[in-house]
């Protein structure tokens, strides 16, 4: 119930209370980073509640919540969530971010600086430039480079089809509407953001191309030629490629060389979905794996997959930073004067987001106080600990790799001798994840690959060791053998 003749507003905006739970807050998370480096034993990776009873408890903690204390929130909240900064959590693509980082997203929650326009967002929209820039540098784009930060991959990777809509298409779509049944070709492994994209610009099932992949799950780029040509014959008008870097289930990137020397030869837009993989290229070591995306005309990254940072900040890149401004054509003069002109500085005239939070604070943080080379370090150091597992992997019996691992993903499968009892091979490795994920020591997830169950690691934390990843499959053969005595 509410408190009589109690100030609400005075005591949500009391500067004294607010200092007193930012310390607790900071001192609690700062704890907590102790226990996870310890490896204390009571913490679970991901902690066991069904959906019905974590909404339970959740409904009762609103109950008399005024008389609370806050902090006492803050841990239940640290508690009961998935631990991402646990070493032993090895699970799905986002990356344990760094304190600081998470500092930068406390000051853009607090500043609250929607950006749509330059003067709502002074700080936010010229540091996000400068992000931008540091982004297109290295994926050695050219001077007229230049983009934008959006939440997420899924947002980027539409807002850069709706641009290569804009400037390949023999029809101004935007005002005129789909005169022709459009489509792009992308891998069959591509992440499936990208068919969402291409059915909410109303393309239809047709206007996806899947092209086959080779044996290490990238796109068999012979077989473009051959596909377009098969298209044209159908009455579509293919306008992009969109080549993965990488795919989500295997990690393997698509050869971005060959496939803009495809693009360009038949004048197509060629966009990199780079959510996880383009962040490579700030790895002198590891950017062999990118090479070609200098090419692209367009390239989505996530910073919350491989870059430290916290959800969700991607930046879509262009290499002709002209371009962008053809997405959104429309008239808002209440939020600037000019329509036609290429103001960098108002966001929202070439964004799909208005208001938008600045994403830019975070990773700006980052590069102020590291430069680029946390980046590389970081990259170095978690594909390192993917090409330990896998010699790992090969050195043990009854372990399958469907594919060598390129960067910091892997997959892999318990099969038993020929002298064990006859199994399911994919109710066996279910059973291995499950085990190893209510153990409580470790998350991984698992994936299909041609109909095969697998076991499936995103090594995203940098503070995982070796023996970690030696523990956890040490674990994973003890489940296998005590499955097969069942």
């Amino acid at each position: 119930m509410l408190e009589k003749n109690k100030n609400y507003i005075a005591d949500a905006y009391n500067a004294d209370k607010f200092r007193n739970e930012g310390h607790a807050l900071v001192d609690l998370l700062a704890d907590y980073l102790d226990r996870l480096d310890a490896r204390e034993e009571n913490i679970q990776v991901m902690p066991q509640f069904s959906p019905e009873l974590a909404y339970s408890n959740w409904e009762k903690e609103l109950e008399n919540s005024e008389s609370k204390n806050l902090i006492t929130l803050f841990t239940k909240v640290l508690e009961e969530g998935i631990h991402i900064h646990h070493p032993g959590y090895m699970g799905h693509q986002v990356n344990p971010p760094a304190p600081s980082a998470a500092l930068g997203g406390l000051l853009n929650a607090f500043m609250n600086n929607g950006m749509a326009v330059f003067e709502m967002g002074i700080p936010g929209t010229s540091m996000e430039r400068a992000v931008i820039n540091v982004v297109a540098k290295a994926f050695g784009f050219s001077e007229n480079a230049n983009g934008l930060l959006c939440h997420g991959g899924t947002l980027a990777n539409l807002t850069a089809l709706l641009t290569a809509r804009a400037c390949v298409s023999e029809f101004p779509v935007w005002s005129s509407g789909n005169k022709s049944k459009m489509a792009l070709m992308v891998s069959e492994e591509a992440h499936y953001c990208v068919e969402r994209a291409v059915k909410i610009m109303g393309w239809g099932s047709d206007g996806i191309i899947k092209i086959p992949v080779d044996d290490h799950y990238k796109m068999r780029t012979d077989l473009l030629p051959a596909f377009l040509e098969d298209a044209k014959n159908k009455g579509l008008e293919v306008i992009a490629v969109v080549g993965s870097a990488c795919s989500t289930a295997t990690g393997s990137f698509d050869d971005l060389l060959e496939i803009a020397t495809f693009c360009k030869e038949n004048k197509l837009w060629f966009h990199v979905d780079g959510a996880h993989g383009a962040a490579t290229a700030f790895s002198e070591k590891w950017r062999f794996l990118v090479e070609g995306i200098h090419l692209a005309d367009s390239v989505a990254m996530d910073f919350h997959k491989m870059l430290l940072s916290p959800t969700l900040i991607t930046a879509l890149v262009l290499n002709d930073g002209r371009n962008q401004f053809k997405t959104f054509a429309q008239h808002a003069h209440y939020l600037w004067e000019n329509d036609d002109s290429f103001e960098w500085h108002n966001v929202a005239k070439r964004s799909f987001e208005c208001t938008k939070s600045m994403l830019s604070l975070p990773v700006y943080t980052l590069l102020y106080q590291y430069g680029t080379s946390l980046f590389s370090e970081y990259i170095d150091k978690v594909n390192a600990l993917c090409q330990y597992f896998q010699q790992l992997i090969l050195t043990r019996n009854h372990w399958e790799l469907p594919v060598a691992p390129s960067c910091n993903i892997i997959c892999f499968r318990y099969i038993p001798s020929a002298q064990s009892k006859i199994v399911d091979l994919n109710e066996l490795n279910k059973y291995i994840r499950e085990q190893i994920v209510t153990s409580g020591k470790f998350y991984i997830v698992q994936t299909i690959l041609k109909d095969c169950v697998f076991l499936r690691l995103s090594i995203t934390n940098a503070l995982t060791t070796e023996v970690d990843l030696k523990t956890m499959l040490d674990h994973a053969d003890d489940y296998a053998q005590f499955y097969l005595t069942i």
